[in-house]
């Protein structure tokens, strides 16, 4: 088992919940901070900085300061001004926390100060619109914010209307958008990621089990190709969730909730088109998060519903699973020190 140390992000407010943020090597994990749902994590790139979703009705943002030895010492917290952040990020200047409230379907921009601490918010915009599945898209549902590569443009994706939104960040956190990609009606696009060297970007949807392959350039993207996250006539239902990249470009890695598999696809050289060519059982039940070790060599898969952290080798971009799941309560984030 990886002696490596992460933090675990689980949810409280389900029976049988966590108690918010844990710490430790896997083997070894405590909670180190309480808080309600914390759902997403990010650190700050010199590491000092910790900062969490808190995915409740009146959703807000915690930040940390991270303590020697990984305890969190809670800074503060800001209201987002929606409905169950779920997603948080920070942007590439190290200057602003950007999040997106998943069930009021918004976008909130927060300063990050000098000591840490979060700002009243610099940016909201709400978004609207509605797609064919009319018991989760009925309105906007934003799920991710991401940054492309160079730093230059953020999207936020929503779930709710089937659109990744293009916009450049001011110098005072403001987003102004440049374009919008339209992904096949009743896709619920949830996460996205880019490849490190060529243009191309990639769009996990959760409610059809497939993947958008995009092109890339210059803040536009534009679909290429479309394929399953599961193999030909697999039953039952099923709900993607957390979508990665190897650091090479050449795999990706995306979960299947109801399956209870994580899909492996190998892209071509060129970036713009991916083939399946593994899948594997998650370890668990519900596998809404995965992560990289800080080594590439390993990946994590935090199954919700059975309450395990599941790792994984990796060889030549296949998955092997690596020992016995760790029993952690409702794990839905992994970040790794």
């Amino acid at each position: 088992m990886t002696s490596e140390r992460i933090y675990v992000g689980s949810y409280t407010t389900q029976a049988g919940g966590g108690d918010g943020i844990a710490f430790g090597p896997l083997d070894g994990i405590a909670t180190v901070a309480t808080i309600a749902d914390p759902s997403f994590l990010v650190r700050s790139a010199d590491g000092r900085f910790l900062y969490s979703t808190d995915e409740e009705d009146n959703g807000r943002i915690a930040a940390f300061a991270v303590q020697p030895d990984g305890g969190l010492e809670l800074l503060n917290q800001q209201p987002t001004g929606g409905v169950h952040p779920c997603h948080v990020d920070i942007d590439p200047s190290g200057r602003f926390v950007l999040s997106a409230n998943y069930t009021s379907g918004s976008v909130a921009v927060h300063p990050i100060n000098e000591d840490g601490s979060l700002g009243e918010t610099a940016y909201f915009i709400q978004r609207s619109g509605t797609g064919p599945n009319a018991d989760r898209q009925e309105g906007p549902h934003a799920h991710q914010i991401a940054f492309d590569p160079a730093g230059a443009y953020v999207f936020d994706i929503d779930l709710g209307s089937d659109t990744v939104y293009t916009s450049t960040l001011t110098e005072d956190g403001q987003l102004e958008e440049v374009d919008r990609l339209h992904i096949h009606p009743g896709a619920g696009p949830r996460h996205m990621v880019f490849h490190p060297t060529v243009g191309a970007a990639y769009v996990i949807n959760e409610l059809d089990s497939t993947l958008t392959v995009c092109s890339y350039a210059d803040g536009k993207l534009q679909t290429v190709q479309t394929v399953s996250t599961r193999p030909a006539d697999s039953p039952g239902e099923n709900y993607p969730a957390e979508l990665l990249i190897s650091a090479d470009g050449r795999f990706l890695y995306g979960s299947n909730r109801g399956d209870n598999t994580i899909a492996v696809f190998a892209t071509a050289a060129d970036g713009l088109s991916v083939e399946l060519v593994q899948t594997i059982g998650s370890g668990g039940d519900w596998p809404r998060h995965l992560a990289f070790s800080n080594d590439g060599q390993t990946l994590y898969a935090a199954n919700e519903r059975s309450d395990q952290i599941a790792t994984f080798g990796i060889d030549d971009g296949k998955l092997t699973a690596a020992g016995e799941p760790v029993s952690w309560p409702k794990p839905v984030c992994i970040l790794p020190v």
